[in-house]
Protein backbone atom coordinates (compact mmCIF):
# COMPACT_ATOMS: atom_id res chain seq x y z
CA UNK A 1 0.00 0.00 0.00
CA UNK A 2 3.17 2.26 0.85
CA UNK A 3 4.27 1.55 -2.43
CA UNK A 4 1.40 2.16 -4.56
CA UNK A 5 0.47 5.69 -2.25
CA UNK A 6 4.31 6.39 -3.48
CA UNK A 7 3.67 5.65 -7.19
CA UNK A 8 0.73 7.61 -7.15
CA UNK A 9 2.02 11.05 -5.61
CA UNK A 10 5.18 10.38 -8.44
CA UNK A 11 2.63 10.14 -11.15
CA UNK A 12 0.57 13.58 -9.81
CA UNK A 13 4.12 15.29 -9.55
CA UNK A 14 5.30 14.58 -13.16
CA UNK A 15 1.49 15.86 -14.02
CA UNK A 16 1.76 18.58 -12.54
CA UNK A 17 5.40 19.48 -13.98
CA UNK A 18 4.84 18.68 -17.68
CA UNK A 19 1.78 21.03 -17.54
CA UNK A 20 3.87 23.73 -15.74
CA UNK A 21 6.43 23.14 -18.12
CA UNK A 22 4.17 22.94 -20.80
CA UNK A 23 4.12 26.93 -22.11
CA UNK A 24 7.15 28.99 -21.82
CA UNK A 25 7.55 31.29 -19.05
CA UNK A 26 9.51 33.66 -17.58
CA UNK A 27 9.30 36.36 -14.82
CA UNK A 28 11.22 39.73 -13.89
CA UNK A 29 11.29 39.55 -9.77
CA UNK A 30 13.22 42.53 -7.91
CA UNK A 31 12.57 43.70 -4.14
CA UNK A 32 14.30 46.83 -3.38
CA UNK A 33 14.71 48.23 0.24
CA UNK A 34 18.30 49.11 1.42
CA UNK A 35 17.22 52.91 -0.07
CA UNK A 36 20.41 55.30 0.12
CA UNK A 37 18.57 58.20 -0.04
CA UNK A 38 15.43 57.55 1.42
CA UNK A 39 13.47 55.57 4.00
CA UNK A 40 14.58 52.33 3.49
CA UNK A 41 12.41 49.22 3.40
CA UNK A 42 13.10 46.42 5.03
CA UNK A 43 10.96 43.39 3.36
CA UNK A 44 10.59 43.74 -0.37
CA UNK A 45 14.04 41.64 -0.73
CA UNK A 46 12.72 39.32 1.48
CA UNK A 47 9.47 39.72 -0.67
CA UNK A 48 11.25 39.06 -3.21
CA UNK A 49 13.09 36.03 -2.63
CA UNK A 50 9.78 33.81 -1.51
CA UNK A 51 7.95 35.60 -5.07
CA UNK A 52 10.84 33.73 -6.91
CA UNK A 53 10.54 30.77 -5.22
CA UNK A 54 6.85 29.84 -5.44
CA UNK A 55 7.20 31.39 -9.69
CA UNK A 56 10.06 28.47 -10.27
CA UNK A 57 7.66 25.71 -8.95
CA UNK A 58 5.49 26.24 -11.33
CA UNK A 59 8.30 26.03 -13.66
CA UNK A 60 8.87 30.56 -14.53
CA UNK A 61 12.48 30.55 -15.67
CA UNK A 62 13.05 33.66 -13.26
CA UNK A 63 15.61 36.69 -13.55
CA UNK A 64 15.74 37.75 -9.51
CA UNK A 65 17.27 40.71 -7.75
CA UNK A 66 17.90 42.49 -5.00
CA UNK A 67 18.62 46.04 -3.75
CA UNK A 68 19.39 46.84 -7.11
CA UNK A 69 21.10 50.14 -8.73
CA UNK A 70 19.78 51.93 -11.24
CA UNK A 71 22.31 50.31 -13.96
CA UNK A 72 21.25 47.01 -12.37
CA UNK A 73 18.10 47.37 -13.00
CA UNK A 74 18.82 47.92 -16.78
CA UNK A 75 20.71 45.17 -16.76
CA UNK A 76 18.01 42.69 -15.49
CA UNK A 77 15.18 43.93 -17.31
CA UNK A 78 17.48 43.84 -20.25
CA UNK A 79 18.05 40.02 -19.99
CA UNK A 80 14.22 39.96 -18.88
CA UNK A 81 13.52 41.69 -22.25
CA UNK A 82 15.45 39.24 -24.13
CA UNK A 83 14.26 35.90 -22.53
CA UNK A 84 10.76 36.87 -23.18
CA UNK A 85 10.29 37.47 -26.35
CA UNK A 86 7.47 35.23 -27.89
CA UNK A 87 6.96 33.62 -24.10
CA UNK A 88 3.42 32.34 -23.27
CA UNK A 89 3.23 34.02 -19.87
CA UNK A 90 5.40 36.91 -19.07
CA UNK A 91 5.00 38.17 -15.08
CA UNK A 92 6.61 41.26 -14.11
CA UNK A 93 6.69 41.35 -10.02
CA UNK A 94 8.75 44.46 -8.00
CA UNK A 95 8.72 45.33 -4.38
CA UNK A 96 9.80 48.24 -3.00
CA UNK A 97 9.68 52.23 -3.53
CA UNK A 98 7.47 53.77 -6.47
CA UNK A 99 6.39 57.34 -7.60
CA UNK A 100 3.62 58.72 -9.92
CA UNK A 101 4.61 61.84 -11.12
CA UNK A 102 2.01 63.95 -13.64
CA UNK A 103 -0.27 60.38 -13.82
CA UNK A 104 3.12 58.73 -14.73
CA UNK A 105 4.13 55.68 -12.46
CA UNK A 106 7.90 55.31 -12.10
CA UNK A 107 10.09 52.68 -10.23
CA UNK A 108 12.88 53.27 -7.84
CA UNK A 109 15.89 52.15 -8.00
CA UNK A 110 18.33 51.98 -4.58
CA UNK A 111 20.25 54.85 -5.68
CA UNK A 112 17.93 57.05 -6.83
CA UNK A 113 18.55 60.42 -5.48
CA UNK A 114 15.30 62.53 -7.13
CA UNK A 115 15.21 66.63 -6.48
CA UNK A 116 12.90 67.63 -9.38
CA UNK A 117 11.00 66.71 -11.67
CA UNK A 118 13.62 66.71 -14.91
CA UNK A 119 15.41 64.28 -12.46
CA UNK A 120 12.28 61.98 -13.38
CA UNK A 121 12.43 62.07 -16.94
CA UNK A 122 15.65 61.99 -17.57
CA UNK A 123 16.31 58.36 -15.85
CA UNK A 124 17.00 58.61 -12.44
CA UNK A 125 13.46 56.05 -12.11
CA UNK A 126 12.51 53.56 -14.19
CA UNK A 127 9.02 54.41 -16.42
CA UNK A 128 6.78 51.89 -15.43
CA UNK A 129 4.74 52.17 -18.80
CA UNK A 130 7.85 51.90 -21.01
CA UNK A 131 9.18 48.87 -19.61
CA UNK A 132 6.10 47.29 -19.72
CA UNK A 133 5.74 47.50 -23.62
CA UNK A 134 9.30 47.08 -24.37
CA UNK A 135 10.31 44.07 -22.11
CA UNK A 136 6.72 42.22 -22.13
CA UNK A 137 5.60 43.43 -25.92
CA UNK A 138 5.01 40.30 -27.96
CA UNK A 139 3.99 38.00 -24.78
CA UNK A 140 1.10 36.28 -25.04
CA UNK A 141 0.19 36.68 -21.40
CA UNK A 142 1.34 39.40 -19.68
CA UNK A 143 1.22 39.29 -15.77
CA UNK A 144 2.18 42.63 -13.31
CA UNK A 145 2.01 42.63 -9.92
CA UNK A 146 3.49 45.96 -8.26
CA UNK A 147 3.40 46.33 -4.38
CA UNK A 148 5.35 49.62 -4.39
CA UNK A 149 2.11 51.57 -3.34
CA UNK A 150 3.91 53.38 -0.77
CA UNK A 151 4.19 57.16 -0.24
CA UNK A 152 6.18 59.14 -2.38
CA UNK A 153 9.31 59.63 -0.55
CA UNK A 154 10.82 62.38 -3.16
CA UNK A 155 7.35 64.12 -3.27
CA UNK A 156 8.26 67.06 -0.82
CA UNK A 157 12.08 67.79 -3.02
CA UNK A 158 9.67 67.18 -6.50
CA UNK A 159 7.43 70.07 -5.43
CA UNK A 160 9.83 72.28 -4.16
CA UNK A 161 12.00 72.54 -6.75
CA UNK A 162 8.72 72.58 -9.83
CA UNK A 163 9.14 75.57 -12.54
CA UNK A 164 5.43 75.58 -11.54
CA UNK A 165 2.50 74.56 -9.38
CA UNK A 166 1.42 72.26 -12.32
CA UNK A 167 3.45 69.30 -11.49
CA UNK A 168 1.32 66.63 -9.85
CA UNK A 169 3.34 64.43 -7.61
CA UNK A 170 0.60 61.79 -5.67
CA UNK A 171 0.63 59.11 -3.11
CA UNK A 172 1.07 55.82 -4.22
CA UNK A 173 1.16 54.68 -8.11
CA UNK A 174 -1.70 56.49 -10.74
CA UNK A 175 -4.44 54.21 -12.42
CA UNK A 176 -2.95 52.21 -15.55
CA UNK A 177 -4.69 50.28 -18.24
CA UNK A 178 -3.56 46.84 -19.02
CA UNK A 179 -3.92 46.22 -22.70
CA UNK A 180 -4.70 43.06 -24.50
CA UNK A 181 -3.75 39.81 -22.96
CA UNK A 182 -2.69 41.85 -19.64
CA UNK A 183 -3.59 41.54 -15.98
CA UNK A 184 -2.25 44.38 -13.81
CA UNK A 185 -2.53 44.32 -9.99
CA UNK A 186 -1.50 47.27 -7.52
CA UNK A 187 -1.21 46.32 -3.62
CA UNK A 188 -3.65 49.16 -3.04
CA UNK A 189 -6.07 51.59 -5.04
CA UNK A 190 -4.58 54.07 -7.24
CA UNK A 191 -3.24 56.95 -5.46
CA UNK A 192 -3.54 55.35 -1.98
CA UNK A 193 -0.60 53.60 0.01
CA UNK A 194 -0.14 50.05 0.59
CA UNK A 195 1.66 48.63 4.22
CA UNK A 196 4.93 47.01 4.18
CA UNK A 197 4.41 44.46 6.86
CA UNK A 198 6.05 43.27 9.66
CA UNK A 199 9.37 43.96 9.86
CA UNK A 200 11.14 40.45 8.73
CA UNK A 201 7.67 39.07 6.90
CA UNK A 202 6.20 39.47 3.83
CA UNK A 203 4.13 42.61 3.20
CA UNK A 204 -0.02 41.63 2.97
CA UNK A 205 0.10 42.46 -0.69
CA UNK A 206 2.84 39.94 -1.91
CA UNK A 207 1.99 37.04 1.21
CA UNK A 208 -1.79 36.69 -0.41
CA UNK A 209 -0.21 36.72 -3.67
CA UNK A 210 1.94 33.50 -2.77
CA UNK A 211 -0.86 31.79 -1.21
CA UNK A 212 -3.39 32.35 -3.93
CA UNK A 213 -1.64 32.44 -7.80
CA UNK A 214 0.09 29.04 -7.80
CA UNK A 215 -2.95 27.09 -6.16
CA UNK A 216 -3.88 23.63 -8.12
CA UNK A 217 -6.27 24.42 -10.90
CA UNK A 218 -7.24 28.10 -9.47
CA UNK A 219 -7.66 30.49 -12.43
CA UNK A 220 -5.48 34.06 -12.31
CA UNK A 221 -8.71 35.86 -11.75
CA UNK A 222 -10.60 33.69 -9.25
CA UNK A 223 -6.98 33.74 -7.45
CA UNK A 224 -7.19 37.74 -7.23
CA UNK A 225 -10.15 37.64 -6.29
CA UNK A 226 -8.83 35.66 -2.96
CA UNK A 227 -5.73 37.98 -3.20
CA UNK A 228 -8.33 40.94 -2.51
CA UNK A 229 -10.60 39.61 0.23
CA UNK A 230 -7.38 38.22 2.00
CA UNK A 231 -5.52 41.56 1.72
CA UNK A 232 -8.55 42.82 3.33
CA UNK A 233 -9.53 40.81 6.10
CA UNK A 234 -5.85 40.66 7.26
CA UNK A 235 -5.49 44.50 7.25
CA UNK A 236 -8.82 44.46 8.78
CA UNK A 237 -10.22 46.89 5.65
CA UNK A 238 -7.52 49.07 5.53
CA UNK A 239 -6.21 48.10 2.14
CA UNK A 240 -7.83 46.73 -1.04
CA UNK A 241 -5.83 45.41 -3.97
CA UNK A 242 -6.57 46.97 -7.10
CA UNK A 243 -6.61 45.38 -10.53
CA UNK A 244 -6.73 46.11 -14.08
CA UNK A 245 -7.41 42.81 -16.61
CA UNK A 246 -8.00 42.50 -20.46
CA UNK A 247 -6.89 38.97 -20.82
CA UNK A 248 -8.73 36.77 -23.56
CA UNK A 249 -8.92 33.22 -22.01
CA UNK A 250 -8.15 31.51 -19.20
CA UNK A 251 -4.72 31.39 -17.11
CA UNK A 252 -3.29 29.03 -15.03
CA UNK A 253 -0.02 29.21 -13.21
CA UNK A 254 -0.78 25.63 -11.73
CA UNK A 255 -2.94 23.77 -14.20
CA UNK A 256 -2.42 20.58 -11.38
CA UNK A 257 -5.19 17.85 -11.93
CA UNK A 258 -7.88 18.01 -9.29
CA UNK A 259 -6.61 14.57 -7.92
CA UNK A 260 -3.52 15.73 -7.13
CA UNK A 261 -5.03 17.72 -4.53
CA UNK A 262 -5.71 14.43 -2.46
CA UNK A 263 -2.15 13.00 -2.96
CA UNK A 264 0.33 16.21 -3.28
CA UNK A 265 -2.07 18.83 -1.50
CA UNK A 266 -0.39 22.20 -1.76
CA UNK A 267 1.05 23.75 1.40
CA UNK A 268 -0.85 26.74 3.79
CA UNK A 269 1.34 28.86 1.61
CA UNK A 270 -0.34 27.67 -1.41
CA UNK A 271 2.99 26.20 -3.18
CA UNK A 272 2.84 22.90 -4.35
CA UNK A 273 5.75 20.90 -2.60
CA UNK A 274 9.25 19.93 -4.94
CA UNK A 275 10.33 17.24 -5.84
CA UNK A 276 12.87 16.03 -2.74
CA UNK A 277 16.03 16.70 -5.52
CA UNK A 278 14.84 20.08 -6.60
CA UNK A 279 18.06 21.96 -7.19
CA UNK A 280 16.11 25.32 -6.70
CA UNK A 281 15.32 24.46 -3.27
CA UNK A 282 18.95 23.52 -2.51
CA UNK A 283 20.30 26.91 -3.74
CA UNK A 284 18.04 28.51 -1.55
CA UNK A 285 18.88 26.75 1.18
CA UNK A 286 22.55 27.27 0.45
CA UNK A 287 22.03 31.04 0.09
CA UNK A 288 20.25 31.36 3.96
CA UNK A 289 21.85 28.53 5.46
CA UNK A 290 24.47 30.45 7.52
CA UNK A 291 22.93 33.31 7.81
CA UNK A 292 21.87 35.23 11.17
CA UNK A 293 18.84 37.12 10.44
CA UNK A 294 15.54 35.35 11.30
CA UNK A 295 13.56 37.01 8.53
CA UNK A 296 16.01 35.23 5.61
CA UNK A 297 15.89 32.04 7.18
CA UNK A 298 11.78 32.60 7.24
CA UNK A 299 11.82 33.45 4.28
CA UNK A 300 12.88 30.02 3.50
CA UNK A 301 10.33 28.66 5.71
CA UNK A 302 7.09 30.73 3.73
CA UNK A 303 8.80 29.65 0.58
CA UNK A 304 9.10 25.86 1.38
CA UNK A 305 6.91 25.59 4.23
CA UNK A 306 7.43 21.32 3.80
CA UNK A 307 10.64 21.82 2.33
CA UNK A 308 13.67 19.20 2.76
CA UNK A 309 15.78 21.71 5.15
CA UNK A 310 12.53 22.79 7.57
CA UNK A 311 14.32 21.24 10.69
CA UNK A 312 17.30 22.63 10.12
CA UNK A 313 15.80 25.99 9.52
CA UNK A 314 14.11 25.95 12.47
CA UNK A 315 16.84 24.68 14.76
CA UNK A 316 18.86 27.97 13.64
CA UNK A 317 16.32 30.03 13.87
CA UNK A 318 15.98 28.61 17.94
CA UNK A 319 19.69 29.28 18.16
CA UNK A 320 19.60 32.74 16.99
CA UNK A 321 16.75 33.34 18.94
CA UNK A 322 18.22 31.53 22.77
CA UNK A 323 21.59 32.79 21.95
CA UNK A 324 23.44 29.87 20.77
CA UNK A 325 24.96 32.53 17.93
CA UNK A 326 26.47 34.18 20.93
CA UNK A 327 30.34 34.11 18.82
CA UNK A 328 28.69 35.65 15.86
CA UNK A 329 26.49 38.18 17.90
CA UNK A 330 29.70 39.42 19.80
CA UNK A 331 31.56 39.80 16.77
CA UNK A 332 28.63 42.22 15.18
CA UNK A 333 28.87 44.10 18.66
CA UNK A 334 29.52 47.69 18.24
CA UNK A 335 29.68 47.26 14.56
CA UNK A 336 28.54 50.53 12.80
CA UNK A 337 24.29 49.73 11.63
CA UNK A 338 25.50 51.12 8.27
CA UNK A 339 27.65 47.89 7.92
CA UNK A 340 24.63 45.68 7.60
CA UNK A 341 23.12 48.09 4.80
CA UNK A 342 25.78 49.61 2.52
CA UNK A 343 26.30 48.12 -0.20
CA UNK A 344 29.78 47.22 -0.93
CA UNK A 345 31.29 47.93 -4.66
CA UNK A 346 35.07 48.09 -6.49
CA UNK A 347 34.69 51.63 -6.08
CA UNK A 348 34.25 51.43 -2.49
CA UNK A 349 37.01 49.26 -2.03
CA UNK A 350 39.35 51.43 -3.90
CA UNK A 351 38.69 54.35 -1.20
CA UNK A 352 39.83 52.09 1.45
CA UNK A 353 43.53 52.02 -0.19
CA UNK A 354 44.48 48.19 -0.14
CA UNK A 355 47.97 48.22 -1.40
CA UNK A 356 49.15 44.96 -1.62
CA UNK A 357 50.63 44.30 2.42
CA UNK A 358 46.86 45.03 3.44
CA UNK A 359 45.01 42.80 1.10
CA UNK A 360 47.37 40.26 2.06
CA UNK A 361 46.22 40.75 5.85
CA UNK A 362 42.93 40.54 4.83
CA UNK A 363 43.96 37.33 3.44
CA UNK A 364 45.45 35.92 6.30
CA UNK A 365 42.59 37.13 8.76
CA UNK A 366 39.45 35.56 6.43
CA UNK A 367 41.99 32.67 6.84
CA UNK A 368 42.52 32.69 10.35
CA UNK A 369 38.52 33.16 10.77
CA UNK A 370 38.04 29.95 8.71
CA UNK A 371 37.24 31.29 5.52
CA UNK A 372 40.32 30.19 3.61
CA UNK A 373 42.40 31.86 1.12
CA UNK A 374 46.04 31.86 -0.10
CA UNK A 375 47.74 34.69 1.11
CA UNK A 376 49.17 36.24 -2.33
CA UNK A 377 48.31 40.04 -1.28
CA UNK A 378 45.79 39.76 -4.75
CA UNK A 379 42.15 39.61 -4.89
CA UNK A 380 41.46 37.07 -7.48
CA UNK A 381 38.03 35.05 -8.07
CA UNK A 382 38.89 32.70 -5.18
CA UNK A 383 39.53 35.66 -2.47
CA UNK A 384 36.30 37.26 -3.78
CA UNK A 385 34.01 33.59 -2.94
CA UNK A 386 35.73 33.83 0.15
CA UNK A 387 34.59 37.28 0.87
CA UNK A 388 30.84 36.65 -0.08
CA UNK A 389 31.16 33.54 2.00
CA UNK A 390 32.52 36.03 4.86
CA UNK A 391 30.06 38.54 4.32
CA UNK A 392 26.98 36.31 4.20
CA UNK A 393 28.07 34.72 7.30
CA UNK A 394 28.07 38.33 9.71
CA UNK A 395 25.11 39.59 7.67
CA UNK A 396 26.49 41.98 5.55
CA UNK A 397 25.29 42.62 2.07
CA UNK A 398 27.20 40.17 0.03
CA UNK A 399 29.19 41.43 -3.18
CA UNK A 400 32.29 40.13 -2.70
CA UNK A 401 33.99 44.02 -2.42
CA UNK A 402 34.52 45.62 1.08
CA UNK A 403 33.87 49.34 1.75
CA UNK A 404 35.30 51.03 4.87
CA UNK A 405 32.72 49.54 7.29
CA UNK A 406 33.13 45.95 6.56
CA UNK A 407 37.07 46.40 6.48
CA UNK A 408 36.72 48.09 10.10
CA UNK A 409 34.86 45.13 11.12
CA UNK A 410 36.91 42.75 9.87
CA UNK A 411 40.09 44.32 11.31
CA UNK A 412 37.91 44.35 14.93
CA UNK A 413 37.15 40.44 14.69
CA UNK A 414 40.51 39.25 15.63
CA UNK A 415 43.45 41.48 17.12
CA UNK A 416 46.28 40.50 14.98
CA UNK A 417 50.16 40.96 16.15
CA UNK A 418 51.47 43.84 14.57
CA UNK A 419 52.70 43.39 11.16
CA UNK A 420 56.43 43.65 10.49
CA UNK A 421 58.54 42.42 6.80
CA UNK A 422 58.64 38.96 7.66
CA UNK A 423 54.92 38.77 7.72
CA UNK A 424 54.86 39.41 4.46
CA UNK A 425 56.99 36.17 3.12
CA UNK A 426 55.68 32.64 3.80
CA UNK A 427 58.90 31.48 5.48
CA UNK A 428 58.95 32.98 8.17
CA UNK A 429 54.90 32.21 8.64
CA UNK A 430 56.40 28.53 8.45
CA UNK A 431 58.84 29.36 11.67
CA UNK A 432 56.35 30.39 13.62
CA UNK A 433 54.27 27.42 13.07
CA UNK A 434 57.30 25.57 14.05
CA UNK A 435 56.50 23.60 17.29
CA UNK A 436 58.29 24.62 20.50
CA UNK A 437 61.19 23.07 21.77
CA UNK A 438 60.04 19.43 23.39
CA UNK A 439 61.52 15.90 23.97
CA UNK A 440 58.30 14.77 21.76
CA UNK A 441 59.27 13.80 18.57
CA UNK A 442 58.17 15.89 16.19
CA UNK A 443 55.37 15.53 13.95
CA UNK A 444 55.86 13.14 10.75
CA UNK A 445 53.23 15.46 7.77
CA UNK A 446 53.92 18.68 7.22
CA UNK A 447 51.60 21.67 7.15
CA UNK A 448 49.96 23.36 4.09
CA UNK A 449 51.53 26.96 3.70
CA UNK A 450 47.55 27.81 4.66
CA UNK A 451 47.57 26.12 7.24
CA UNK A 452 51.06 28.04 8.52
CA UNK A 453 50.11 31.72 8.05
CA UNK A 454 46.80 30.44 9.68
CA UNK A 455 48.67 29.53 12.37
CA UNK A 456 51.08 32.18 12.82
CA UNK A 457 48.45 35.17 12.67
CA UNK A 458 46.51 33.30 15.76
CA UNK A 459 50.00 32.01 17.13
CA UNK A 460 50.46 36.18 17.43
CA UNK A 461 47.41 36.44 19.31
CA UNK A 462 47.63 33.25 22.06
CA UNK A 463 50.73 32.15 22.10
CA UNK A 464 52.40 28.39 21.43
CA UNK A 465 48.79 26.76 23.00
CA UNK A 466 47.07 28.02 19.44
CA UNK A 467 50.41 27.04 17.84
CA UNK A 468 50.08 23.49 19.17
CA UNK A 469 46.46 22.92 17.84
CA UNK A 470 47.58 23.77 14.51
CA UNK A 471 50.14 21.35 14.70
CA UNK A 472 47.57 18.41 15.09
Amino acid sequence: MRYLTLLTSLVCMALSISAAKADRRVAFVVGNGSYKNVAQLPNPPIDAKAMAATLRNVGFEVIEGSNLSRDQMTEKLLDFGRKAQGSDIALFYYAGHGIAVSGTNYLLPVDADIKSEMDVKLGAAINIDLTLEQTMGDAKVKLVFLDACRDNPFAAKIKSNAATRSVNVQSGLAEMKSGEGTLIAFATGPGQTALDGQEGNNSPFTRALIDNITKPGVEIQQAMTSVRAQVNEETRKGQLPWGHTNLTGSVYLNQAPTTQVANAAPTAAGIVPAAAGDGVELEYWRSVKESNKPEELNAYLTAYPNGQFKALALARLAAIKSGASTATRTLNAGVDPATFTDEATLVTEDQIGLDKNKRRDVQRRLTALGFDTKQTGVFNDETRSVLKRWQTARGYPSSGYLNKNQHKALLAEIVAAPATASDTSQKPARRASAPPPSSAPAPQHRSSPGDAAGAAFVGGVVGGMMGGMFRR
